[in-house]
Parts: C-alpha cells; sequence; structure tokens
C-alpha cells in the first residue's frame, strides 16, 4: 500500500458555532524508478504527459514527459509553492520544501468539471511590502504586493448549489494559531487571519498555511447568471502601533469548484 504523506491545514468558517474542520490532501511518497517526480491521473492512476509545473517564487517552469514525470531542478530551501497545470484539469499546488523534493512524490490531479471558474491561475502577493525575516516564508516572497486585499468578478451562469472557492495553496501567515503550529517564528506580536467575502459577505478567515482551502460558498449569496465577487483581505499586526502594518501572504489557484 502506497504510503501517504498527510498534509493537514485548516480553515475556520463563520459558522454560529464557530466550526473549525480539518481537510486533508494526499501526495504519495512513491514515485518513479529513477527518482524523478510524476503526474498521475487521481482516478486512473494513469501518467499525465504535457502538464506544467510551475515554481513561481523560483522561476522555474517544466512540463512532464509522456510519462508524466518530470524533475525539479530549482534551488529549493525552505516552503515554497509548487503548481500543477493541465488543459481539462483542476488546477493543483503543493508547498513543498528541500524534504519533500528531495524524494519520489507521485502528484494526483483531478478531472475539472464544466461549472469549474477558473478565478486567479497567477501567484499573487497581498500585504504591504514590510514583514519580519521571522514571518512565514519571508524568504519565499519575491512578488511585490498588489496591497492588502485582492477582489474579482466573474460570471457564474449555474450551479447546483454545491459550490465551494479553492485556494489552492497560501503562505505567509502570521496568525496567533500559526505561530502555536510552528508556520512562522515571530514571538512578539501576530496578525489577525486573512479574510474571505462572497459578493460583499464574509464567509471565512484563514487561520492557517496550507493547500487546497475550501470554503463552502452560501447558496443564498449565489447570483446565477450574474457577475459574482470575491474578494481576500490580508490580516493586520494586532499590536498597538502608530500605522497600520498588514501581513504579507501569497496565494496561488484561486477557483469556484461545483460538484
Amino acid at each position: 500500500m502506497k504510503k501517504i504523506l498527510l498534509f493537514i491545514l485548516s480553515i475556520c468558517l463563520l459558522t454560529t458555532t464557530a466550526e473549525c474542520s480539518v481537510y486533508n490532501g494526499n501526495v504519495s511518497k512513491e514515485g518513479s524508478i529513477d527518482g524523478t517526480h510524476r503526474i498521475v491521473d487521481a482516478d486512473t492512476n494513469q501518467p499525465i504527459g504535457g502538464a506544467e509545473i510551475n515554481i513561481p517564487q523560483k522561476k522555474f517552469s517544466t512540463k512532464t514527459n509522456q510519462n508524466g514525470m518530470f524533475n525539479l531542478k530549482a534551488d529549493i530551501s525552505g516552503d515554497t509553492i509548487m503548481s500543477v497545470k493541465k488543459d481539462g484539469y483542476k488546477p493543483f499546488s503543493l508547498t513543498i520544501n528541500e524534504q519533500i523534493a528531495s524524494r519520489p512524490i507521485t502528484v494526483g490531479i483531478e478531472k475539472s468539471s464544466p461549472r469549474d471558474i477558473q478565478i486567479e491561475s497567477s501567484l499573487y502577493h497581498l500585504g504591504d511590502n514590510s514583514f519580519s525575516e521571522l514571518s512565514a516564508n519571508a524568504g519565499e516572497f519575491k512578488v511585490q504586493s498588489a496591497g492588502p486585499s485582492y477582489t474579482k468578478q466573474f460570471l457564474i451562469k449555474s450551479t447546483n448549489g454545491n459550490s465551494n472557492l479553492v485556494i489552492g495553496s497560501i503562505i505567509g501567515i502570521d496568525t496567533k494559531m500559526a505561530r502555536s503550529m510552528g508556520q512562522n517564528k515571530i514571538v512578539y506580536a501576530y496578525s489577525s487571519p486573512p479574510e474571505v467575502f462572497f459578493n460583499g459577505t464574509k464567509i471565512a478567515e484563514i487561520q492557517l498555511n496550507g493547500d487546497g482551502q475550501r470554503i463552502k460558498i452560501p447558496n443564498n449569496l449565489i447570483k446565477q447568471n450574474k457577475l459574482n465577487e470575491v474578494t481576500i483581505k490580508t490580516g493586520r499586526n494586532m499590536a498597538q502601533t502608530s500605522y497600520i502594518d498588514y501581513d504579507d501572504i501569497e496565494f496561488i489557484n484561486l477557483y469556484i469548484e461545483s460538484n
């Protein structure tokens, strides 16, 4: 049986009971015989050729061969985001480090649904470009901040009422919870969590860095056959200061998933 490396992430949904759910994503430790990595279809386990692999912070890009294999010829130190894209499949991203990259890994990606909506596929940096080197993932920030918030409009033609907003990967969060989990090393301060809004209503707070974070979109907020809007606001330093200090975070592969 394949051993599974679990990437555990947590997202606290805004419910009346302040419910906090834990989600698991999986990446197999088994790889190809020659030690390279590979991309396969999550359902059939068949190799996927021509899948694009990107590590934006390292400006690294490659594609899988006909056997779904690829090498990571990048200087990886610390946590960094690896993104996988292939036509007909949902975008996938994974936070890796030198230990993970040094072992053969197999990533299974899922076929997309006609109802899925790609909102953002690029790496996006929110904040003020002012952060401590002890901040989570500070050494990986290479993209200039676009400001403290991100907003995008998109058309939803139809939905069956079971839709999730998916954040492929998010790093840099300096909340108190992230500190307690060892995701950053700042001991003297922490930030409020990033907030997620859908059509102006707050639907989630993100407490931890992680991959494949799925946020349930309340049915009553979805506008059928109209433009809808998603906004992500980064957190603020909770220490008493004479100025607003925004938490610097980065995310990639934002999309709507409808089942």
